[in-house]
């Protein structure tokens, strides 16, 4: 029975090619599909919405903190995928003691890239894989040229942002900008904290919390020396088929920073 690694060094087993598999996060649900697997995925969490329609075709097992064990069960799946950050160990653990389950852990693009090219093999689709994860190394091979200071914000009751250690940093760090939060992993951050900080960009994130202009105008009023903007959360942290966007969208979003710095 072939026997494959995952990202956590886990020994995961499955006696031949998937053909009942359930996604445990958005971002690999979304690569899945884009590996032609859509038929063999039959379940998903209720936070994957990408492509458009799939939750009307799958069965839902709850959240990506939150498994539905009964339905889990009922799905009989032959793979399951997930993300040790994602996802919550107890949960895992009494599911890796019925079923094959393969675990991402994602810090870098190089990690991302490892992760889809270990699913193609997974999933007798290597080839796929290969596609996009060569686009990927093209289109991430050199970064944007530096912009600044930033802060990128994930919530805002209490204020939590972005440090080092995240996926996020990494993609920061590649669109040019400059993370002033050391800190790893998400740390809070109070608003006097922030305006001592005083970056040149305050980025809020589209998700997970829902970050409107109402935001945007508050932020401005308390950091008026800073560009603040709402930007495309998907963009900046899943890490699967996603990255092929992630490169034209920097882009742009450099053209409308250039813009307001001009106007």
């Amino acid at each position: 029975m072939p026997t494959h690694t995952d990202q956590l060094n886990r020994k995961v087993t499955v006696t031949e090619y998937p053909k009942r598999i359930i996604s445990l996060v958005p971002s690999q649900t979304e690569l899945l599909v884009d590996l032609g697997l859509r038929d063999e995925l039959v379940g998903i969490t209720k936070f994957c919405i990408h492509p458009k329609g799939l939750k009307k075709e799958k069965q839902i097992i709850g959240g990506t903190k939150n498994f539905h064990f009964d339905k889990i069960d009922a799905l009989q799946p032959d793979l399951i995928i997930g993300n040790k950050e994602e996802n919550y160990q107890e949960g895992i653990e009494k599911l890796a003691e019925k079923y094959p389950v393969w675990m991402s852990d994602i810090f870098t693009i190089e990690d991302a890239v490892e992760m889809i090219e270990n699913i193609g093999e997974l999933t007798n689709k290597v080839a796929e894989s290969k596609n996009i994860s060569n686009q990927i190394k093209i289109d991430f091979k050199n970064p944007f040229s530096k912009k600044g200071t930033a802060i990128y914000l994930i919530w805002n009751d209490p204020i939590m942002t972005v440090g080092s250690n995240t996926f996020i940093n990494e993609m920061l760090a590649f669109a040019g900008f400059e993370n002033l939060v050391q800190e790893k992993r998400y740390p809070k951050i109070d608003l006097e904290v922030l305006k001592n900080l005083n970056p040149e960009f305050l980025l809020l994130s589209s998700e997970p919390f829902p970050y409107k202009e109402k935001h945007v105008a508050f932020y401005q009023k308390e950091l008026p020396n800073t560009q603040v903007k709402i930007v495309d959360g998907e963009l900046f942290s899943w890490y699967g088929s996603t990255l092929l966007k992630s490169k034209d969208y920097f882009l742009s979003l450099n053209q409308k920073f250039l813009k307001n710095e001009a106007s």
